[in-house]
C-alpha cells in the first residue's frame, strides 16, 4: 500500500518532483527521463509508471525554467520509447510459444493473447499507434504483438509512427499550456484529465465489443 501511495503521489505532484530532480541532478535529468520512458515501454511488469503526464510536465518545465531543451528532450524520448518497445516486442516473441502452451504466465493468460491477436487482425497496425496513447496498454501492447503473430516489419513501422506522434504531441502540449495559471493551480485535475482522455479509446472499444456481443446473443 505504501508503494502505491508513493506512485500516486508521484503522479499527482509530477511537476514538483520533476522540478526537484532538475534542481538536484541538472543535465542528468535527461538520462532519468530516458530511463523512465524506456522502463515504462520496455518492461511489461512496469505499466504504472507515468508516461503521458511525464511528457506533459517535462514540456511545462522546459517552458517555465529553460532547464530542459525540448529539442533535446523530444528526440531523446522518442528513441527511449522505441528502444523500450523493441525490447518488449522481442521478450514477447521469446515467450510467445511458452504462453500458448500454458494457461498463464504472470498476468498473461493464453485467452488474452488469442483475443488480442484477433483484435490486431481486425484493426491492423493502427492498433499499435492507438495503444501508444493509452496508459498500461502501451506497456503491454508491444509484448503481445511479439508474442502473437504480428511480424516485426509491420510492427516497427507503426511503432515508429506512434512514438513520433506521442512524444512531441504531449511534450509540446505541456510546453504551450502547462504554465497557464489554471493549469498550475489545478495540476492534479489536469493530470487526471490527461489520463481520462488517454483511456477513452480503450473504454470505447470495450463498450463497442460488449454491445456487439450483446446484439449477436439477442439475434
Amino acid at each position: 500500500m505504501e508503494i502505491l501511495a508513493q506512485i500516486l503521489d508521484f503522479f499527482l505532484h509530477l511537476d514538483k518532483h520533476l522540478a526537484d530532480i532538475i534542481n538536484e541532478y541538472g543535465t542528468l535529468t535527461y538520462l532519468i527521463l530516458f530511463l523512465i520512458v524506456f522502463t515504462e515501454t520496455g518492461l511489461v511488469v512496469m505499466p504504472l509508471l507515468p508516461g503521458d503526464s511525464l511528457l506533459f510536465a517535462t514540456g511545462a518545465l522546459a517552458a517555465s525554467t529553460g532547464a530542459l531543451n525540448p529539442w533535446i528532450v523530444i528526440p531523446l524520448l522518442i528513441v527511449a520509447a522505441l528502444m523500450g518497445d523493441n525490447v518488449n516486442y522481442f521478450v514477447g516473441k521469446f515467450l510467445g510459444s511458452t504462453i500458448k502452451k500454458r494457461e498463464r504466465i504472470l498476468f498473461f493468460k493464453r485467452e488474452y493473447l488469442e483475443q488480442t491477436e484477433e483484435f490486431y487482425a481486425k484493426h491492423g497496425g493502427k492498433t499499435v499507434i492507438m495503444a501508444r496513447f493509452i496508459p498500461i496498454v502501451r506497456t503491454i501492447a508491444p509484448f503481445v504483438a511479439g508474442a502473437g503473430s504480428m511480424t516485426y516489419s509491420k510492427y516497427i513501422l507503426f511503432c515508429i509512427i506512434g512514438a513520433i506522434l506521442w512524444v512531441p504531441s504531449l511534450t509540446m502540449l505541456g510546453y504551450f499550456f502547462g504554465n497557464l495559471d489554471f493549469v498550475k493551480k489545478n495540476f492534479e485535475l489536469v493530470i487526471f484529465g490527461i489520463i481520462g482522455l488517454s483511456v477513452l479509446p480503450m473504454v470505447w472499444q470495450f463498450a463497442k465489443s460488449k454491445l456487439s456481443s450483446s446484439n449477436k446473443t439477442t439475434a
